[in-house]
């Protein structure tokens, strides 16, 4: 069984995030885990943990920014989106964005936005292209879009 649960600093689940995420080979994992220490995630923000079998096999956030200068005006963000190797072509990555995007909808929000340089992957589930950006890195990276379908707005933390 899998499910994907959003998180807040009060959950119990995450320190044990934090631990994985320390430990994940990707090198966003770690920056993660240091974001999650530090405070980082306030208000409406989540992280969200992929559970499989009851252990952590994934993650991903929602925020208010990503790598997008904030003069741009996009928000909120999908970002750190990671299932680990052995869990992939399952589409938990799917299941993730899924449960962030219900949850926008749930704030209110009526698009979500995600900067990945990966082509093709998040047009699977229903993001569009909208055009390359520069990034806070200097890089440049891909602007993707989802429209949230805006519903009702509760509190539910695991979907």
């Amino acid at each position: 069984m899998t499910e994907v649960v959003l998180l807040t600093a009060a959950h119990p689940l995450w320190q044990a995030l934090i631990d994985y995420a320390s430990h994940c080979p990707w090198r966003a994992g770690p920056y993660l885990a240091r974001e999650m220490r530090a405070g980082s995630f306030t208000g409406f923000e989540r992280v969200a943990a992929l559970l499989a079998e009851g252990k952590i096999a994934g993650f991903c956030n929602f925020t208010a920014h990503d790598e997008l200068p904030p003069e741009y005006g996009f928000t909120p963000f999908i970002g750190f989106v990671y299932v680990e190797p052995a869990r992939r072509g399952h589409r938990y990555a799917g299941r993730m964005l899924d449960a962030m995007t219900r949850y926008a909808a749930q704030c209110g929000f009526k698009k979500i936005y995600l900067m990945s340089g990966e082509r093709g992957l998040y047009e699977k589930y229903g993001f569009t292209p909208i055009g390359e950006y520069p990034t806070i890195y200097g890089t440049r990276d891909q602007l993707f879009e989802k429209p949230t379908d805006e519903g009702e707005k509760k509190d539910d933390s695991t979907f």
